[in-house]
């Protein structure tokens, strides 16, 4: 079994206004920092994202990737890869649980992530951490802010 990163954040929010602004892909690049273009390619029977091509710019790293997304009811999704320039494999979870009679939301951010170039465990294990650090954050100030930048 592949290693993977995981961690979590509470969001002042319900877990349906935290999916939504998870689901919007379309605005990801006004809140992820890395994402500088997201495109949904394909969608299923409920208009939920199926497959989705990124374009990511973080510096050091450029790359365009496309993932497949498993939406598993309406607190989780599950993402992997379907195509990339330089990863072998990105596959994600986010998990949500609503704490407080459903007024917050604990979400756990999972991540795993393989390079096509060499590196050592646990470098990747690091930048899977910063990552996760980043997307929970950037998703926690978009939700609370009511999905303003």
């Amino acid at each position: 079994m592949a290693e993977h990163t995981r961690s979590s954040i509470v969001i002042e929010a319900t877990p349906a206004e935290v999916m939504g602004v998870i689901a919007d892909f379309a605005r990801y690049p006004e809140w992820t920092g890395e994402v500088k273009e997201a495109e949904v390619l394909s969608t299923d029977d409920r208009g939920r994202a199926e497959q989705v091509r990124l374009l990511l710019d973080a510096g050091a790293i450029r790359d365009e990737h496309t993932l497949a997304y498993d939406w598993v009811g309406p607190h989780e999704v599950r993402w992997s890869l379907v195509k990339s320039q330089m990863l072998r494999t990105l596959d994600g979870v986010y998990s949500l649980t609503a704490l407080d009679g459903g007024s917050r939301t604990e979400v756990t951010y999972q991540l795993t992530v393989d390079v096509k170039i060499p590196m050592l465990g646990m470098i990747k294990r690091k930048a899977e951490k910063v990552i996760i650090d980043r997307a929970l954050a950037g998703l926690k100030r978009r939700v609370e802010s009511g999905g303003r930048s």
